[in-house]
């Protein structure tokens, strides 16, 4: 009778044209596995191919094994889980067989939401080759009883305690400053003896040190960084970490084109990490069950000092946050921040002033009374060049007052030689000649295999073409590359366009970004052009005390 009964509902759930089953067989293998043999992705394969072999009573076509591997199934949120039920619902497949219920799922309702709902709505036979044994084809009602729901549930258990102990295991690691990322901050490398250390990666820091550098003391907006290093030819931390053979998922996916952008130039200014500080318990997902993730409040982070080796100093990383937290705005052509963009505010309202250019003149306005309202707030009008007049003599004049520059002044320019190194553009530079000595030994045989007959006429000029353009990139890179070379041994000839070459002489004349950005906080526009400035100086007395010694005026 049962021999009846399924050749009946084989005519309903078989390939119509072949009377034969599709088969997909789904294989997981996850972390909380350990090192359990049994449950690798080899083994699972041999153990569902056997069954099929040996065991399976009809006719049956193998479509494809769906492998997940490394990934929970406390969620259905899996590519090659995906891909099945996308070839399921297009009839690609009618039977799914796994070695066990656990491979499926460890998730009781999603259990219980595909057994009896998906699948028998899609005609699908599911089955498990290990107990408890499932055939919703030959035993339907094996799927209503109590054996696998409670199987269910015990496998839902398992991964709720296992997400737990792993919970606690990471807080700890989290308290004592060990890393627990998959991947390393672009910068840094997972130490070789220690995956839970961090370890300079010199050349992405080379990178990094750039970065402050340009946006610090150079003026440049977020966006003229990405521009500056997209045109150097430089690769993204994402793009970065896989040509090191890692394998890294970008969160963007099919979105992301690889090049930098003003958000991933944003996230590394913004990173503790290269101070020394392990910074970690940013994000948490949401339960074991459900992977998305939230902010978590900075106040329940895992902040842990001088856990590795900083990448730039952390006087450095404050001046680049001080400087985020201004209004700055650049025109789409430029890459410069505008040398007071952020700093001049109204006296009254203390909002930041607004810049504009009338013929050869440029004037400062309090952006309330321009775009609010005239009522709230006076016009407070003054051109720029009296404000950068005031603050230059001003500065010249706190300067005369200070005696112990001189060492402070040989202490900056260290620091400055470690940012403005050249190391990182000659290790850039030779790579781009590798890959362009290597692109053009490619195109140059792509002839020869065109009249071998190795690849068609279509091929030969798609790649011949791919190849040029590519040479192309690489010859404008390299000539970016030394353009910046050219322009960093200028500045280390000079001593670094850092702050140590305006001080060391007591002698400033003309202001940029990063002395700003050092010794002045706000300047202050009043009512009829007066201007006050704010300077940053008691903050560093104090810290060029415990520096250098006594000495400084008050």
């Amino acid at each position: 009778m049962a021999r009846i009964r399924k050749s009946a509902d084989k005519a309903a759930c078989c390939d119509s044209r072949s009377g034969r089953w599709l088969v997909a067989a789904y294989i997981r293998l996850s972390r909380e596995d350990g090192n359990d043999e049994s449950l690798s992705v080899t083994n699972q394969k041999k153990i569902i191919r056997e069954y099929l072999e040996t065991f399976f009573e009809d006719e049956f076509t193998l479509v494809d094994y769906y492998v997940d591997d490394g990934l929970t199934g406390t969620d259905y949120d899996r590519p090659d889980f995906q891909r099945m039920i996308r070839d399921m619902e297009a009839k690609r497949i009618n039977c799914v067989i796994c070695k066990n219920l656990s491979r499926m799922f460890r998730n009781y309702s999603d259990q219980g939401y595909f057994l009896e709902k998906i699948f028998p709505m899609n005609r699908t036979r599911f089955i498990t080759v290990s107990e408890p044994r499932v055939d919703s084809f030959l035993h339907p009602e094996a799927i209503q009883g109590l054996e696998v729901p409670i199987n269910g549930l015990m496998n839902d258990r398992f991964a709720a305690k296992t997400s737990m102990d792993v919970r606690d295991t990471f807080a700890t690691k989290r308290r004592k400053g060990e890393f627990i990322g998959a991947f390393a901050p672009y910068g840094y490398k997972k130490a070789p003896d220690n995956k839970n250390a961090l370890v300079i990666d010199e050349e992405a820091a080379q990178v990094v040190r750039r970065i402050y550098r340009w946006f610090v003391w150079e003026g440049m907006s977020k966006n003229g960084i990405a521009r500056r290093l997209n045109d150097l030819g430089i690769a993204s931390p994402a793009t970065y970490k896989k040509s090191r053979g890692l394998k890294f998922c970008c969160p963007q996916g099919e979105k992301s084109d690889g090049l930098w952008s003003s958000a991933s130039v944003s996230a590394i200014l913004k990173n503790q990490v290269y101070t020394g500080t392990m910074v970690q318990g940013r994000q948490r997902v949401i339960s074991y069950k459900v992977h998305k993730r939230y902010a978590v409040p900075e106040e329940e982070w895992y902040v842990v000092p001088d856990t590795h080796e900083p990448v730039i100093d952390g006087e450095l990383f404050r001046k680049a946050a001080q400087l985020q937290m201004r209004d700055t705005r650049t025109v789409p052509a430029k890459r410069e921040v505008h040398l007071l963009a952020g700093f001049v505010r109204c006296a009254d309202c203390k909002k930041s002033m607004t810049r504009q250019k009338t013929k050869s003149k440029v004037y400062y306005y309090c952006r309330t009374f321009r775009e609010k309202s005239k009522s709230a707030c006076g016009k407070h009008s003054v051109r720029e060049e009296v404000i950068v007049r005031a603050v230059l003599k001003t500065v010249q004049t706190q300067i005369s007052l200070m005696d112990s520059w001189d060492r402070f002044a040989e202490e900056s320019a260290r620091l400055s030689a470690a940012q403005c190194g050249l190391s990182g553009l000659d290790g850039a530079l030779s790579l781009k000649r590798r890959e362009l000595e290597k692109a053009a030994s490619i195109s140059d045989g792509l002839y020869g295999d065109w009249k071998n007959g190795d690849i068609s006429r279509e091929e030969y000029l798609r790649l011949k073409e791919k190849y040029r353009e590519q040479t192309r990139q690489l010859n404008a890179a390299i000539q970016n590359i030394l353009s910046e070379r050219k322009a960093a041994e200028k500045r280390e000839s000079k001593g670094g366009a850092c702050l140590a070459e305006f001080l060391k002489d007591k002698n400033v004349k003309a202001l940029d970004r990063g002395l700003l950005a050092a010794l002045v906080k706000n300047i202050y526009v009043h009512k009829g052009g007066e201007i006050t400035i704010e300077f940053n100086f008691a903050d560093r007395y104090r810290q060029m005390e415990g520096e250098f010694g006594k000495g400084f005026a008050k």
